[in-house]
């Protein structure tokens, strides 16, 4: 590339990287603990597990678990049941004063064998809670999740222009070369590229997949504007059908299942609610593969009639998202991904930190004699560097 273009280049690289360096430091450090909040909920005594029993012990009716769960929360209603991916011994209820979308919630965890109330856990407060309100909207809602979508778009950016620079300005170095003993600025300016050519795929599939789950609220509102209004269209302008007048909950489950065979249930939404309609209790379903585990398939079921009224096929849009939230987080391999994703995550940590580095000592350089900067000057290449963004050349 000619001596505009670099520059060029090198604008586009700095601006990108400097407005993203901050937030991205606050995501990869509040996201090094979601890696393993699992295992972080088992160590603070958090963590809910349904007791062991023999294969093939009855199970309560999910009537009945609703049953229990309203007793403890009365006057609320009952929003979601969901299960474990890893343990459909268990039963978490989330109540709500309403149907409508709330931050005002109650949880109970009742087994699904006995119908015992195991806990009530608070998923509202505590480290974990913190680390994911900051990493995923800064406690500021859909406004925080398009801010941060915007910030992973301007890390692609920086990314992207970062990868076009790197060839010019190590075309003279080998690969991997960190100059220990040319002053201190110099070295970490070696290191900031080598780390962040290093973790160069890992952090754009990180951060585009990070950025995808920032639209996850608009997606499911453009999925019922665009899918479900039309199976609803018989439906429309009905109240939502009233407690005492529904179906069973466990003969409208079992009549989902039928309509899905080999697949596990995930979490039942009730009419009203943001992932049903007003007349429909709807099922969310998924497969028993490593991949497939993380697709859901939505069954509609009149919650009358507990008679199931469609099986709507995902579109490719819900289908990413539902893709890339594991992925982001390192969810498909077990503990060795999650090890892989921290190690990675750490050397984005100190990519970013040394970048940030960099721009501040910028105006305070250390003069170098006039032969040693004529000799750093041949070894990169002839040409005057740019000063770095507060991130590396190949990413922010």
């Amino acid at each position: 590339m000619n001596s505009r273009k670099i520059k060029t280049w090198a604008w586009v690289h700095k601006w990108s990287s400097l407005v993203c360096t901050v937030f991205m430091l606050l995501l990869c450090i509040t996201g090094l603990p979601l890696i393993f909040h699992h295992e972080i909920g088992h160590l603070l005594g958090t963590e809910v597990e349904a007791p062991k029993m023999p294969a093939g012990t009855p199970r309560v009716s999910l009537d009945r678990v609703l049953d229990i769960a309203k007793s403890k929360h009365p006057g609320r209603v009952v929003q979601f049941v969901s299960q474990p991916e890893d343990d459909d011994g268990l039963w978490f209820v989330t109540l709500t004063p309403t149907p409508q979308a709330t931050e005002d919630f109650k949880s109970v965890a009742i087994d699904a064998r006995t119908g015992e109330v195991l806990a009530q856990p608070k998923f509202d407060e505590g480290f974990i809670y913190v680390m994911f309100k900051l990493h995923v909207d800064l406690f500021a809602g859909l406004a925080g999740k398009l801010f941060l979508g915007f910030m992973g778009l301007l890390l692609l950016v920086a990314i992207v222009s970062g990868v076009v620079l790197y060839s010019p300005f190590m075309r003279k170095l080998d690969f991997g070369t960190v100059r220990r003993e040319k002053r201190p600025r110099l070295k970490w300016l070696d290191l900031h590229n080598l780390l962040g050519i290093v973790t160069l795929v890992w952090l754009f599939v990180v951060g585009s997949t990070g950025m995808i789950n920032t639209w996850a609220d608009l997606l499911i509102k453009y999925w019922q504007h665009d899918q479900l209004s039309s199976l609803l269209a018989p439906y429309k302008n009905e109240p939502i059908v009233a407690v005492n007048e529904r179906a069973s909950v466990q003969r409208s489950m079992d009549a989902a299942m039928q309509k899905t065979p080999g697949m596990k249930l995930s979490f039942v939404a009730f009419p009203g609610t943001s992932f049903s309609s007003p007349h429909h209790t709807t099922f969310f379903v998924r497969g028993n593969e490593p991949f497939t585990s993380k697709l859901f398939q939505p069954v509609l079921v009149d919650a009358k009639t507990a008679e199931v009224t469609a099986v709507p096929k995902l579109p490719w849009y819900l289908t990413a998202l539902l893709v890339s939230q594991p992925l982001h987080f390192g969810d498909y391999g077990g503990m060795p991904m999650q090890i892989i994703w921290a190690l990675l995550d750490i050397a984005t940590i100190i990519v970013l930190g040394s970048g940030l580095y960099l721009w501040l000592k910028r105006g305070n350089p250390v003069p170098a004699p006039p032969r040693a900067a004529a000799h750093e000057a041949r070894v990169s290449g002839g040409t005057a560097q740019p000063e770095p963004a507060p991130a590396m050349k190949v990413q922010a």
